[in-house]
């Protein structure tokens, strides 16, 4: 720590503070525009000027300039700094005039405007005329593909665009040529920028040189109702503000945590918000001569109930990658009411055994805990695609540490170095026996890291021996190391769907007799099937399921409505309240933005009112009283935003079960990062951003 004097405060920081951060410590104020706490150092706006005592006799950018530069005092004394005097403010007003210079007044038609910083700062440093009397330098703007809208005229050169899609991102396609007055932020090639994190620089412009694209002229941000919920659009679990206005959700933006997302968002996330109104599903439906026709509830309903009571037990339920824990409990309480166990959440054919520990199906070390890992093995996943801030994290460690990185899987651009071991279960089996030189380098680790992803542990076509062995194998990599930290548990299962872990949680699998969802379908497919519950499922064969009787409860008509006899309209995401638990075990809820459209209801709800039209109403009608209901059966659920950990003891008695499986080849769960769920499908901005990473990838080809 060290001592310095801040507008004649005494503060104690750390010696690596620059005096930016020293003088925030203190409560001064600093503006600034090229200075951002997540990316590097660039110096390059001049904004943040300050007066040091002892030093040069000019005004010291408080970003560049670290505490341990500073000179004490000629008997000691603290080093001292001011951000208030004459002279600074002379400084931030040159500074200021200058960055005007060229700047055109696009204020009242700018998509910045009221959340400008620019704007902001000129108010509260600048002065009140310019004394420019030349023409204004104009730029052409740039094509950064469907998301990004750029007016570069406004571009004031901080770099952050830069800084953000080379070191956060890991795609350095955007960067600065020219000089002096001819300087441009461009992307190299004039092509769509190819980050699944790009919306992250809509956020980090402190002008309104980018902006987002699909959200261009729709709203004013005052105009906006902002609600503080989660993103399922993976199993990350980023915190989001959605933004809406009457009925209608505008734009989703980031919120700050450190322990999941940091403030980024994927762009997937970011800009689904056009789907949540597209192709929606907002009256029930009911097949009659082989074409669905809209309905009442009661008639919905009533049929439902009438295949219920004549089904003899033979009813099946699948949940869908964005089902809340609270329908989820409710759907399994109203099969056990009429005698079924059969209720799966899984992937088809998945190595998840409901009798595993908790600590078998969640990310143990968490998603910060990535930074303290000395090793990393990507076992059958993508994360760029299927968890982008994940990857994110991983590619902020490897910057910072070097650390080493092996993958067997698909061999894709990561972002990061790393050593590809192959692509099947051999290569696995292999490294766990301590073979090859990333065998040495586990068997050294004190925090390995061994990630495990879905397609890793879910073989529809080889059953579900080989996810239970890609488990094993897995524990045997993050416990076998001698010199393991005793208080670090390195197995990671990524998820790529949100309600995946809530559903585990509360037993959403198969249970008193009940089969997993394959073998569900499978039943259906033979007849022997009644009745199949699809809870907003859509990634299943469709066409396997025979003549049983199909009800879909979901919001969009995918692949699940067309399917469907009885479509049961519910809400998304943005329209209710609903908890979700994510990878990690981080226990997190949503809350309500706007209102679903026409006659849907919550998920919950009509599980509830079907549950009375069989004559046997499930014990909760609010809200409130289903979630007593599910915090006294599983009390963790109840505390919000932590995570029950899991035992590295459990992990370990994984390690030493028996390997049955020979060969098997690992992918990757999520082929097509922005059509992955039935959201996504339905919005315009999505199937824009597929067609054009599809062209990307076909030029690179």
């Amino acid at each position: 720590m060290a001592s310095i004097k801040v507008d004649g405060q005494l503060v104690e920081v750390p010696d690596y503070y620059t005096l930016l951060q020293a003088a925030e410590a203190a409560g001064a104020e600093i503006p600034r525009f090229c200075y951002h706490e997540r990316l590097s150092v660039a110096g390059n706006c001049r904004m943040c000027l300050v007066e040091v005592k002892g030093g040069p006799p000019k005004p010291q950018a408080s970003c560049a300039m670290s505490v341990k530069d500073m000179r004490p005092g000629p008997n000691g004394e603290p080093p001292e700094m001011f951000t208030n005097t004459p002279m600074v403010k002379k400084a931030r007003e040159g500074v200021m005039e200058f960055l005007l210079i060229n700047h055109p007044l696009d204020c009242p038609v700018c998509d910045q405007g009221g959340e400008c910083d620019l704007q902001d700062q000129a108010m509260a440093y600048g002065v009140s005329g310019s004394r420019f009397q030349e023409n204004k330098r104009a730029v052409e703007d740039k094509y950064m593909g469907p998301l990004v809208k750029t007016a570069m005229t406004r571009c004031i050169q901080c770099t952050r665009c830069v800084r953000f899609i080379t070191e956060v991102a890991g795609v350095p396609e955007m960067g600065a040529i020219g000089r002096g007055e001819d300087m441009e932020i461009i992307t190299y090639l004039d092509k769509a920028l190819s980050s699944e994190l790009q919306g992250n620089v809509i956020d980090l412009c402190p002008v309104g040189a980018l902006t987002s694209k699909p959200y261009a002229f729709n709203a004013r941000p005052w105009e906006l109702t902002k609600t503080e919920s989660i993103d399922v659009m993976d199993a990350v679990g980023s915190n989001i503000r959605v933004d809406s206005r009457g009925r209608e959700v505008m734009r989703i933006l980031p919120r700050v945590n450190d322990a999941i997302n940091e403030e980024w968002i994927s762009d997937k996330t970011r800009f689904v918000w056009d789907g949540l109104k597209s192709q929606r599903l907002d009256r029930p439906y009911v097949r009659k001569g082989g074409k669905l026709q809209a309905t009442s509830w009661d008639e919905a309903l009533a049929a439902v109930a009438a295949r219920l009571k004549k089904s003899g037990g033979k009813i099946g339920a699948i949940a869908g990658d964005l089902a809340a824990v609270e329908e989820m409990y409710a759907l399994k309480s109203l099969l056990a009411s009429v005698g079924s166990g059969m209720t799966d959440v899984r992937p088809p054919m998945s190595g998840i055994d409901p009798s595993m520990p908790r600590s078998a199906y969640v990310f143990n070390p968490t998603i910060a805990g990535i930074e303290q890992a000395d090793a990393i093995v990507i076992i059958g996943a993508n994360p760029r695609l299927e968890a982008s801030l994940v990857n994110a994290r991983i590619r902020k460690t490897w910057r910072a540490t070097g650390l080493p990185i092996a993958v067997i899987g698909e061999q894709a651009d990561l972002t990061y170095n790393y050593s590809y071991l192959g692509d099947s279960f051999e290569a696995l089996a292999d490294l766990a026996a301590g073979k090859g030189s990333f065998g040495e380098i586990l068997a050294n680790a004190k925090r390995p890291l061994i990630i495990v992803g879905e397609s890793a542990v879910s073989h529809a076509k080889l059953g579900k021996q080989v996810g239970r062995d890609t488990i094993a194998l897995a524990a045997r990599l993050a416990t076998a190391g001698k010199d393991v930290a005793p208080d670090w548990n390195g197995f990671a299962l990524l998820h790529n769907a949100a309600s995946r872990v809530g559903g585990l949680d509360i037993g959403f699998v198969p249970h008193d007799g009940g089969v997993c969802s394959a073998d569900q379908i499978a039943l259906a497919g033979k007849g022997e099937l009644d009745v199949l519950f699809l809870l907003g499922a859509d990634e299943y064969d469709m066409s396997a399921m025979g003549n049983a009787f199909v009800v879909y409860i979901g919001t969009h008509g995918d692949a699940g409505a067309h399917r469907a006899d009885v479509i049961l309209p519910a809400a998304t995401y943005t329209e209710k309240s609903g908890t979700y638990v994510n990878t990690e075990g981080r226990v997190q809820v949503t809350n309500r933005a706007v209102f679903p459209p026409g006659g849907a209801k919550e998920d919950w709800a009509i599980i509830r009112a079907l549950s009375g039209a069989i004559g046997q109403p499930l014990p909760f009608n609010s809200l409130t009283q289903l979630r007593a209901a599910i915090y006294a059966e599983f009390p963790h659920l109840a505390r919000i935003d932590q995570i029950a950990p899991g035992s590295a003891a459990d992990i370990a008695k994984l390690a030493k079960a028996s390997i049955k499986t020979k060969s098997a080849p690992f992918g990757s769960a999520v082929t097509e990062f922005y059509l992955s769920n039935p959201i996504a499908r339905a919005s315009a901005v999505m199937g824009e951003c597929a067609a054009t990473a599809a062209g990307l990838r076909q030029a690179a080809e």
